[in-house]
This record gives structure tokens, sequence and C-alpha cells, in this order.
């Protein structure tokens, strides 16, 4: 039998740089509505989930969902490794890919890609991009992460610092040094036992910025929707796009991304 993967989503409404952005709209939809639809078109995705909180604040993120159909469960604001776990027991899910909601580009492809690593070389967690000194080589934006449900059930069980509950699977693959198993692909076994795989784009494009954690994002985003006649473009079709109009690239140019520890 075919393990299950469930794609879950994290979304909150209290963002402290972009307060309430899940629900702005993104060309006539919110941008939750995005993000789960692009998700939702993954091939390898069984089951599609928003992981929500059970903060008054998140009422209308719970009220959307029902409306609209889509699946969603709620849990703890800041302990965000324990809503994963719990969303991924209550859907029984084999495989979790994590994605978060302020990225309306996702591409569904990467995340089939990323899928496809984790099965073929059975690794325990796969991502198209890690924090320093691991790297990224494709845009902030398209992040996925991949793992099975028995190591995320070691982390929930295992990790106690801040930043690996909050960030959800750092417990995973801190301080693991990857190897190039070729120019595609990283791999290695972090310190904790657990086999890692990092998947990459040649060119490099890390310094793109495609995710929504400010106005001028949102803005940027926006100005991409509006150059496409529907949803269905690719990663490709926007780092076309940019090649086209490079002016647009300036608009969030000067935002700083986020570390792990912020």
């Amino acid at each position: 039998m075919k393990p299950k993967t469930v794609a879950i989503i994290q979304a909150r409404m209290s963002s402290t740089r972009l307060p309430g952005k899940v629900l702005l709209d993104i060309a006539g939809e919110p941008m939750l509505a995005r993000v789960i639809e692009r998700a939702k078109r993954a091939k390898l995705v069984d089951d599609v989930v928003l992981a929500t909180t059970t903060d008054p604040s998140d009422d209308p993120v719970a009220e959307f969902c029902a409306e609209r159909g889509y699946n969603f469960t709620r849990g703890s604001l800041n302990d965000v490794l324990d809503r994963y776990y719990q969303a991924a027991k209550e859907y029984k899910a084999d495989v979790i890919v994590r994605l978060t909601a302020d990225c309306p580009v996702l591409d569904s492809d990467l995340v089939d890609e990323a899928i496809t690593a984790q099965r073929e070389g059975n690794f325990d967690f796969v991502a198209n991009r890690l924090p320093p000194p691991m790297g990224r080589s494709f845009p902030i934006g398209l992040d996925t992460e991949v793992c099975t449900f028995s190591v995320l059930e070691k982390a929930w069980q295992e990790a106690t610092e801040k930043h690996q509950r909050e960030h959800v699977m750092p417990y995973l693959y801190e301080n693991t040094t990857l190897n190039t198993e070729n120019r595609n692909l990283h791999t290695g076994t972090s310190p904790r036992g657990f086999k890692i795989a990092l998947v990459n784009h040649h060119p490099d494009h890390g310094n793109l910025r495609w995710t929504v954690d400010t106005p001028e994002d949102l803005v940027f985003i926006r100005e991409i929707f509006t150059r496409f006649e529907n949803d269905d473009f690719g990663w490709k079709d926007v780092l076309a796009l940019l090649e086209k109009e490079p002016e647009l690239a300036k608009i969030n140019a000067d935002v700083h991304h986020k570390t792990l520890m912020e």
C-alpha cells in the first residue's frame, strides 16, 4: 500500500509584520485560497489540511475553511510542531508535507519533486531549502519540507527548544553536514541520526523573494498575479516574467528575510 501523503499548511492571523495577511486579497481570492488550491494540484498529495490555532484571532481562518469546505484543524498558537503532529495524526498521514500560508505562488510540481526525492531515497526528511550554511537555490516562497510520520513523532516527543517547536522540523536537520550526491541533491545524516536531503536548482535563484511577510511583498505578489490570466502559472513562468520586467523584483528587494531564530 502506498503511504498516505498529507500536505499541512500552517496559517494564523497574528503575523507580526503584516497582521491578517493570510486572508488578504490577491487578484480576487484570499491568499489562503491561493495556497490551498495550488497545494491541491500536487499529484502525489492525497489530502491538504490547513492547520490554524485555537486562538480567537484565528476564528476567521476556521470560518473561511468551513465555508469553502477545506479540511482544517485547530491547535497550539506557538507550539507549531504540536499543531502539525495533531493534524498529521487526525488525518492518518504516513508522510507529511509542510507548507506555509504566506506562499501564494507555491508550485505543485516542486511539492511533487520533494515527495519523489523522499520516496526514492527513503529519506526521513527532504526540503528544497534549509537555513544557512546549508542554503537555498529556489526563490523564497516555494519552500517545501517533507518528512515521515515516525520522525515527526520523534521530534514531537523530544524537541525542547523554542525554535524547534515553532519551526516544526529543525530538530530533524539541525547541524547536518551535507554531501553532494549530484548537483540537484545534497544528502547527509543529522547528528540525531536522521537521513536528510536538500533538493537544489541550477542556476541558483535563492536570492529572489516571492513570499508575503510585509506590505512590499504583498504589492509584489499582487503585481505578479495581475500579469497572468489565471492561477495555473508555475514558478518558471514567474521567472520568465521577471526576466522580462526586472523592475518588479525591486518592489520588495529591500525586505530583510527573518532567520530561524527571529
